[in-house]
């Protein structure tokens, strides 16, 4: 078959057509390839079939993410490709997110994120909201250039799991232990996993500045939060039970 052929073909692709098991996997494929209309059909599709959207969001847009994850960790795709598969995912989540919300489906937890004072980088950030998105976390995004007190507020008003701060300047990356040292003036230091990821940090600065991981890039930043959220959620309920 000739290129032009495959195209055509490829082109002709009705979604509808689909059982429910291909076309997830083209769902998958589609998310893959950051194509946010074919994403928002498919999504359509399975809830005129019945689908709950909390399903939806799992099998085919959560596991399609995974996929991409995986494949920029390795190398296999870089940063356009991921934020046009991220934006994908937007299109899917815009459907679904009013009707996860009427269900009132928790997200897998909860991020307030921002780059901090004197910092107006955001590429990464942005990654990293996108990608926790895309894996089922609510992220509130504070933007760019935050003060402490930005911080604290969002701490206040949202009560995340997870407090995520960037920064891409040497500079800037002192401020990141200002913050935390608020935390712990405050005594509420213990109540959220704090992140930080940028170019210039490595992991004896993280731990240096009291940081409960650092993050080189999204996709460890998916992984690293769903790991300590989920042990924040076991002691959580061990403290319960007893």
């Amino acid at each position: 078959m000739s290129e032009e052929e495959q195209f055509n073909e490829d082109e002709e692709l009705d979604l509808s057509t689909l059982p429910d098991d291909e076309l997830v996997q083209q769902m998958h494929d589609d998310l893959y390839d950051g194509l946010k209309e074919e994403i928002e059909e498919g999504t359509n599709i399975l809830l005129e079939r019945g689908w709950g959207a909390d399903k939806i969001l799992n099998d085919a847009l959560v596991e399609g993410m995974r996929i991409v994850g995986i494949d920029f960790r390795d190398g296999i795709l870089f940063v356009p490709e991921v934020l046009l598969a991220a934006n994908a995912m937007k299109g899917g989540m815009a459907i679904l997110r009013p009707l996860l919300a009427e269900t009132g489906a928790p997200p897998i937890g909860k991020m307030v994120i921002g780059t901090v004072k004197g910092d107006i980088h955001d590429i990464g950030k942005n990654l990293v909201g996108m990608m926790l998105e895309g894996a089922g976390f609510e992220v509130i995004d504070l933007g760019i250039n935050n003060p402490v007190e930005n911080y604290m507020d969002a701490l206040e008003e949202h009560k995340p799991d997870m407090l995520g701060m960037s920064a891409l300047l040497t500079t800037t990356m002192p401020y990141m232990k200002v913050v935390i040292d608020e935390l712990v003036n405050r005594g509420i230091r213990d109540d959220y996993i704090v992140l930080v990821g940028g170019a210039p940090l490595n992991e004896e600065f993280g731990k240096a500045i009291g940081a409960d991981a650092y993050c080189r890039d999204a996709a460890v930043a998916v992984e690293t939060a769903k790991a300590l959220v989920k042990e924040k959620r076991e002691k959580q309920a061990e403290g319960v039970a007893a």
